[in-house]
């Protein structure tokens, strides 16, 4: 069946100067049958003057322990841009995929069952950079519904609800870290993140990055000296999220719990 569901929204952002890009994504997208809205992303680069304007530099070279990419400015913008399309729309859910996604062969129903146990998460990623140290809240058909004691990064291709899309665009500027990053501090702005391991897609950007370059040549990190307020904010989020899931009876894996039934329906079973 294809991923034409009226309650679903789903963009693929993409620079327009990145042809080849959005070529390989449209054939991917075609074989697998899912209907798209193209966004032609926001340009760090090209308009750096502009979105300078809405970046905290000091924040986010304390926080990340590096130089700003205007790249990843543009990405921040182009993702929160969408989410502004996706609340136009008065629709539920919004799939949203970065152009250099490679979608496995199961990525639609895996798609299909993610939306079937909403009621389990807010945001819910379809690939990963980092997803470290996950505690299995449930099963959803043959995969896991995840949360993270560690880092749970990478913005390639996930579900977002309008809800927290509405949420987070009112926290998101000033730009103070990474946009993956904002996000993964879901101990700050209540709600659910979550991960569908085993992963339905991956990142292969072919080691030439239009945020960080080839082999990540672009990216300047401050010596380690420098980098200590970074560590020390890495370290203090391990904590966070531990309080935060524990708070909200999280923390202690449920690997026997099914999410949804068979057919990929909401399960009955109490969260």
């Amino acid at each position: 069946m294809a991923l034409n569901r009226g309650d679903l929204a789903v963009w693929l952002i993409n620079l327009p100067r990145a042809v080849e890009r959005r070529k390989k994504m449209e054939v991917q997208l075609s074989e697998l049958g899912i209907n798209y809205t193209l966004f032609a992303g926001v340009d760090g680069n090209a308009e750096s003057e502009r979105l300078l304007e809405t970046v905290d530099v000091k924040a986010f070279e304390r926080n990340m322990g590096r130089k700003i990419l205007m790249g990843g400015i543009g990405c921040y913008h182009s993702h929160i841009s969408v989410w502004r399309e996706f609340l136009e729309t008065k629709k539920p859910f919004a799939l949203i995929m970065e152009d250099d996604v490679v979608l496995h062969d199961d990525f639609q129903s895996a798609v299909e069952l993610g939306l079937a146990a909403s009621e389990h998460w807010d945001i819910l990623r379809l690939n990963r950079i980092r997803a470290k140290l996950p505690i299995t809240q449930g099963k959803v058909g043959p995969y896991k519904l995840n949360a993270y004691i560690g880092s749970a990064t990478g913005n390639g291709a996930y579900l977002i609800k309008q809800d927290t899309a509405k949420l987070l665009l009112g926290r998101m500027l000033p730009v103070t870290r990474a946009c993956d990053h904002e996000i993964n501090r879901f101990f700050h702005h209540k709600f659910r993140l979550r991960g569908l391991e085993p992963f339905p897609s991956h990142v292969d950007d072919g080691n030439v990055s239009l945020i960080t370059g080839a082999n990540f040549g672009d990216v300047v990190k401050f010596p380690k000296y420098k980098r200590l307020p970074h560590y020390w904010l890495k370290a203090g989020n391990y904590f966070r999220r531990i309080i935060h899931l524990a708070k909200h009876r999280e923390l202690i894996p449920k690997k026997s719990r099914n999410l949804v039934d068979i057919s990929g329906n909401q399960s009955s079973e109490q969260t």
